[in-house]
């Protein structure tokens, strides 16, 4: 499949320009090692240490209006032997309207959505290993804030491998002065295997969560300061039982930075949100495991020793806190990114540094 990839496109690059054509090209690169202690059964002590290298190329036709890429995925574990590597395809069309509408289809990386999915709905665990939406993501981009929608196809029915999906929805509008409303809403599936075996049923999980948020980044001293606070309400169902469980909380937000230096405080008061994780785990709840306790908190403290356009170099001190155990975090990570629009503006040092590469691990 790869070798076919690249000699088609080979062929798309050497065709003679149809309209305003450009090649495209970006390489992404992050390397982190993270450390974990002091976890519980469903979060246990374990360290990452690995390289994640993603080159893509392309064409973009009409000013940009319409992009395809390729490239791949290579996750490298830092292991002796150098086994445990995933090589993952990555190619997408993406439609892009000067009214803010972007349209994008294939195997597409995470990182064109406009904010990481937060951690109860997308683990960290699953953000290093499933770096691509396999599916479909229509996005709305304003100055004043957005919205996307995006489908992403998880696993297809085998024999043996049960089918699942997950949508997503995720919002973030400026209303007035320094309030913003949002919100997240996902709903998970997971189908039975071909093999229809008796111990198995179609399961759902479908999370809400409103968000009214306030942004102070511009009145304070502060780079940027930001406070948020929601419900959540969750619904999950076996449908060999043919009964929904409903759990719901209460969940606050908090993003303090100042030069190099940034705090994030996170708590969840509410039942389990994930009443159903002993039984299937990430193959149907897809957040971090320790909202499976009725009391969370996460503590971030990260040190950003490098921060600009295209290289965020960082170490984190995380702090988890439920109602029964706490966990201890150190993890250190880089992530670096460049494509064909910087490289035309490599030598404007104040373009390069007056912009912010984010993180989406």
């Amino acid at each position: 499949m790869l070798n076919r990839f690249v000699a088609i496109l080979t062929l798309l690059l050497i065709i003679p320009p149809l309209a305003a054509q450009e090649v495209e090209w970006s390489i992404d690169a992050s390397i982190l090692l993270s450390n974990r202690e002091g976890g519980d059964e469903y979060s246990p002590d374990q360290t990452f240490f690995f390289t994640r290298l993603a080159p893509e190329i392309g064409l973009s036709l009409m000013d940009d209006q319409h992009v395809l890429k390729g490239g791949v995925v290579w996750y490298q574990p830092m292991i002796d032997d150098m086994s445990g590597y995933k090589i993952l395809p990555t190619i997408y069309y993406r439609y892009n309207r000067d009214d803010g509408w972007h349209v994008t289809a294939g195997l597409l990386p995470r990182t064109l959505m406009v904010e990481r999915m937060p951690r109860y709905l997308w683990s960290d665990s699953l953000a290093y290993l499933q770096p691509n939406i396999r599916g479909v993501m229509a996005q709305l981009i304003k100055p004043t804030g957005y919205a996307e929608i995006a489908v992403d196809w998880r696993q297809m029915q085998t024999e043996q491998d049960r089918e699942a999906f997950t949508a997503m929805l995720n919002t973030d509008w400026k209303v007035s002065g320094p309030l913003k409303l949002g919100g997240h809403v996902q709903y998970s599936h997971l189908a039975m295997s071909g093999a229809h075996l008796p111990d198995e049923h179609v399961n759902d999980d479908l999370v809400i969560n409103p968000m009214v948020s306030i942004d102070l980044s511009h009145r304070t001293a502060l780079d940027s300061l930001r406070f948020s606070a929601g419900s959540i309400i969750a619904l999950e169902r076996n449908r060999g039982e043919d009964e929904w469980i409903n759990h719901a909380g209460l969940i606050t937000t908090a993003t303090a930075k100042w030069h190099w230096l940034q705090l994030d405080e996170t708590f969840y008061a509410g039942k389990d949100m994930m009443p159903l994780y002993p039984a299937y785990g990430s193959r149907l709840n897809l957040g971090d495991p320790y909202y499976h306790n009725k009391i969370y908190s996460r503590t971030d403290l990260t040190f950003h020793v490098v921060s600009n356009r295209f290289v965020d170099l960082t170490g984190s001190l995380t702090l988890h806190a439920t109602d029964n155990k706490c966990g201890f975090w150190q993890q250190i990570s880089c992530r670096f990114y460049i494509d064909n629009h910087m490289w035309k503006r490599r030598h404007d040092r104040h373009y390069l540094e007056s912009g912010r590469l984010q993180q989406f691990y």
